[in-house]
């Protein structure tokens, strides 16, 4: 079997994937921009060959990188990057090169717009919030006259928080369509909620190979607009109306083959037409995983390996492995250059050495959204994560 990883540089943490799937016995080849020499020694031994482009972003170098793939070694089974950024142009490759095993560009649309992602919410009986594709300044008044201030606008096709902005009043309003130039924005009405999600893997029979959940306590926006602390842990349990909706929305988008993060809001406050406190709200979908070390928190979690799911997967259909348990949380908490804190790293590591899973720096590409030094423990109450984040971030 021959699998393309695109970036599989990229996260770091992303060689996993690589080096399980060559203990399966697939010849992985990697398309990326980083020099041979550069790559960790990890990924190296992972990889069948590596063919090195000037860009990603270039699709004609690319092509010929399959060119040179099939040449050399035959017909490619799969090719993935299980990163949001690249899933436009992976689909596109596939649809190119006729591999059958993930999205083609007929249907990639219907993950990466988040309009387009309204649809499939309803099919799955999910409620969703109301919104506008925004084109000029009558429009988008008329749709703030009918849902009211505030309003949520970020760009149809985007990739994590970038570019998100609530909107309180008119004038805020007419700053942001003077400067939103041509790029397509979606208006949504405002939800007062917290993020639940519902993350996995899912078989090229629409089957769920794994299933887990994690909770987002401050919007991502707000963090990456306000410069916030960020934190985030799994959930031991997941509630069950977040799994039946989950479930509902990997049935109605059809998911196969792949990795998935699907964005559900949980109401703070009853909300007209939406639901009332305590229901489930679909915000958005992307087929991939979990931004970050969230695959790693997984595992951590789960005293599993979902590297390994994922390459049994590509394999053989079917995890082959034991059915994971759900033993402890695991918690993300990050911590910024420029806030003064009032525990020093010392102190955090002395205190929870025993629980502390990983600790490191965030790549700066990320750090807008993660923070620039994260620490990552695990605990089977939710007391103890609390308090966690707090001796981190107070």
């Amino acid at each position: 079997m021959n699998f393309v990883y695109v970036s599989p540089q990229f996260p770091k943490n992303f060689y996993h994937f690589c080096e399980c799937l060559k203990n399966n016995g697939v010849n992985v080849l990697g398309i990326g921009d980083t020099p041979y020499d550069e790559l960790a020694p990890e990924l190296k031994a992972s990889l069948t060959e590596y063919y090195k482009v000037n860009t990603l972003e270039s699709m004609d170098e690319k092509i010929r990188a399959l060119g040179y793939f099939i040449h050399r070694y035959g017909k490619i089974d799969w090719l993935e990057s299980n990163n949001e950024y690249w899933l436009e142009s992976d689909a596109a490759l596939r649809t190119d090169f006729n591999i059958t095993t993930g999205m083609k560009t007929d249907h990639i649309l219907d993950f990466k717009a988040k309009s387009a992602m309204k649809a499939f919410y309803e099919k799955a009986g999910v409620p969703t919030a109301r919104y506008h594709l925004v084109k000029e300044e009558a429009d988008a008044k008329a749709f703030i006259a009918l849902v009211g201030y505030p309003v949520i606008v970020k760009p149809d096709i985007g990739v994590g928080a970038s570019k998100t902005y609530r909107l309180n009043n008119d004038e805020e309003l007419m700053s942001f369509l003077a400067e939103m130039g041509d790029v397509q924005y979606i208006m949504e009405e405002f939800v007062n909620g917290t993020i639940e999600t519902y993350d996995g893997i899912v078989d090229l029979d629409n089957e769920v190979v794994f299933e887990t959940s994690h909770v987002f306590p401050e919007p991502v926006m707000n963090i990456v607009n306000d410069s916030l602390d960020m934190a985030y842990y799994s959930q031991r349990e997941i509630p069950a109306d977040l799994l039946d909706a989950g479930r509902r929305t990997l049935k109605a988008f059809n998911v196969r083959g792949r990795c998935f993060h699907f964005e559900f809001f949980r109401l703070n406050e009853a909300k007209e037409g939406l639901g009332n406190q305590g229901d489930i709200v679909g915000l958005e979908v992307n087929m991939r995983t979990p931004g970050g070390y969230t695959p790693d928190m997984m595992n951590f979690a789960n005293d599993c390996n979902i590297y390994q799911m994922y390459a049994d997967m590509v394999v053989y259909g079917k995890y082959q492995g034991p059915a994971p348990e759900r033993l402890y949380s695991c918690v993300y908490a990050s911590r910024r250059d420029n806030h003064v804190y009032q525990h020093t790293h010392t102190e955090i590591m002395e205190k929870y050495h025993g629980d502390m899973v990983m600790q490191e720096r965030m790549p700066a590409i990320l750090a807008d959204a993660m923070g620039e030094e994260f620490y990552m423990a695990r605990f089977k109450t939710q007391e103890e994560v609390d308090a966690f984040i707090r001796f981190v971030q107070m």
